[in-house]
């Protein structure tokens, strides 16, 4: 049985209340195809999490997780209020390793209606720009320069990058002013 949202845009009023979840395939050159995995937060549209690697299996998604966990908490463990992970139903995201780490950090997951992916539009929407202002623009030689570029951008995306639907703010400056 997996919770299901209804058809509810994926929006919070505040941070940590709802997490959005998704991974896309990147060429890496010599490496062939790689996943990327990213978590955001969707209130402050900040990219708190990501883990790029040649397997698209469930550790990739939890790579990310973590990553998002340290990058917003500063530490590993069940967090101090429970709040939504949206995802997809991809095997990656529904499998028992996957749902177990889910849980032991006190997380609650949901799941977007099959074939509906606007409901995850937010992470949608960040894979789209991702792709268009940062893989598309370059030709990667191997999983490592991709790192390097993905991560730069990144970086850009959540301290430089003003968003118009934060009132022309930066996702880290949003974060601040709710925090």
């Amino acid at each position: 049985m997996r919770p299901r949202i209804e058809a509810i845009p994926s929006v919070a009023k505040a941070p940590n209340e709802r997490w959005s979840t998704d991974m896309c395939r990147i060429w890496a050159g010599r490496d062939g195809w790689t996943t990327l995995a990213l978590v955001i937060d969707c209130h402050t549209r900040e990219l708190l999490g990501w883990h790029l690697s040649r397997s698209g299996k469930a550790t990739t998604a939890a790579s990310a997780l973590e990553h998002a966990l340290i990058t917003r908490f500063g530490t590993l463990g069940r967090v101090p209020k429970e709040f939504l992970l949206r995802s997809d139903n991809g095997l990656v995201f529904t499998s028992r390793k996957f749902t177990a780490l889910v849980r032991s950090y006190g997380l609650k997951q949901e799941f977007i209606t099959p074939h509906c992916p606007q409901q995850n539009g937010m992470v949608e929407r960040v894979i789209r720009t991702l792709k268009k202002q940062c893989v598309h623009r370059q030709r990667f030689d191997s999983i490592q320069h991709a790192t390097r570029a993905i991560g730069d951008w990144i970086s850009f995306y959540n301290n430089r990058r003003p968003h118009q639907a934060l009132a022309m703010r930066t996702p880290a400056e949003a974060f601040k002013l709710a925090a």
